[in-house]
């Protein structure tokens, strides 16, 4: 048995390495908030979910006063039942942003002290489909930036070997979009794989013009054209156009993954760790998509999602936004644009102590 005897919960505000815009907010901070467990056999299991601004303390509470007390002496080896466990605790507040989560905090801590006990890294442990994973980058595409900034970097991300670019669309003046992502098309040349993300700032009737202006670019896919809760008006976007539709990073539960895939409202999804509630949910999101033909290319998390793209043999590619280096002592290993997995056990996540305590608020 290795059953839990500790749970501990707390918040770390992680600055910000550059400034992030998008088409409907600026990324203010990382509130992180940390769950660390300790089993009756001795391991050790550490895990984390993310806010970008608003809502960790909401998240920490949800912890401490319910889920955290409500899994001592339940079985570190039985995500499954654990995540259950909790789930069912908090029923009055699922499915919801803040329940999903305190949810995820707990569950990669789980997943990350299984791991650790029998001596397997989460990639292997997950599903080991391959342990080499493509890199897109998207630190040198946010919407506040000029064009020649914009190419600038579009250019050395192709020129250092990524995978692909993302950039951000949405501008007041949708001119100024296809004015940027021509430049850039232009400076890469045609072989080079370019993302837009729209971040739900768009009407139906603007995404289909976009989707029209950006068909001649060949662009991998256009994401979150549309507010994430209306189905409908995806389904209907996905109908009128050729390019790929990613949604999922707005998204918090299994359900709502299948609602998209089963009305062809999506051709790329995009589930986050933190928002779905844990590992344990993520995993059935991917093989749900499988069963659709649908690939994975999740939402930021990189450090975590590289061995879990790994883990499924329909995870494409991982966003490159660097999180952790304010409190981790190692980064993820690249190589011309792959990243590979973590190979030591547990989640791979490299966390440094004493950075972790001084940026701690609660």
């Amino acid at each position: 048995m290795s059953l839990i005897s500790r749970a501990r919960a707390t918040l770390v505000d992680i600055p910000v390495e550059t400034v992030r815009t998008d088409a409907v907010q600026s990324f203010v901070k990382q509130e992180t908030i940390i769950v660390d467990l300790e089993t009756s056999d001795g391991t050790p299991g550490r895990g984390y979910s993310y806010t970008i601004g608003t809502g960790g303390r909401a998240v920490l509470s949800m912890l401490r006063d319910h889920l955290l007390p409500s899994v001592v002496g339940q079985d570190i080896r039985r995500p499954e039942a654990v995540w259950r466990h909790a789930f069912t605790h908090t029923r009055a507040t699922t499915v919801g942003a803040i329940t999903s989560l305190a949810l995820a905090a707990l569950d990669t801590a789980v997943w990350d002290g299984r791991c650790r006990r029998n001596g397997e890294p989460l990639w292997r442990a997950a599903g080991g489909a391959r342990r080499d994973v493509p890199l897109y980058d998207t630190e040198g595409g946010w919407l506040h930036l000029d064009t020649d900034t914009l190419v600038a970097n579009t250019v050395t991300a192709r020129d250092g070997g990524w995978r692909g670019s993302k950039l951000k669309v949405g501008s007041p003046d949708p001119r100024r979009d296809i004015e940027r992502l021509t430049a850039v098309r232009e400076a890469v040349g045609a072989g080079y794989p370019l993302m837009v993300d729209a971040n739900q700032g768009l009407a139906l009737a603007d995404a289909r013009a976009l989707a029209r202006a950006l068909e001649p670019a060949g662009i991998s896919w256009l994401e979150e054209p549309l507010p994430a809760d209306d189905v409908s008006a995806h389904t209907r976007l996905v109908e009128s156009t050729s390019l790929p539709i990613a949604v999922g990073e707005s998204l918090y539960s299994v359900a709502q993954f299948k609602e998209y895939l089963a009305r062809d409202a999506a051709t790329i999804v995009q589930p986050d760790v933190a928002r779905v509630g844990g590992i344990t949910p993520w995993l059935k999101i991917a093989h749900l998509a499988e069963a659709f033909n649908v690939p994975v290319a999740p939402h930021f998390l990189m450090e975590l999602h590289v061995s879990l793209a790994a883990a499924v043999p329909n995870g494409r590619i991982v966003e490159y936004i660097p999180q952790l280096r304010a409190v981790t002592t190692r980064e993820l290993r690249v190589t011309e644009g792959l990243a590979t997995a973590p190979d030591e056990p547990g989640i791979g996540i490299a966390w440094d102590e004493d950075a972790l305590e001084d940026l701690r608020v609660a």
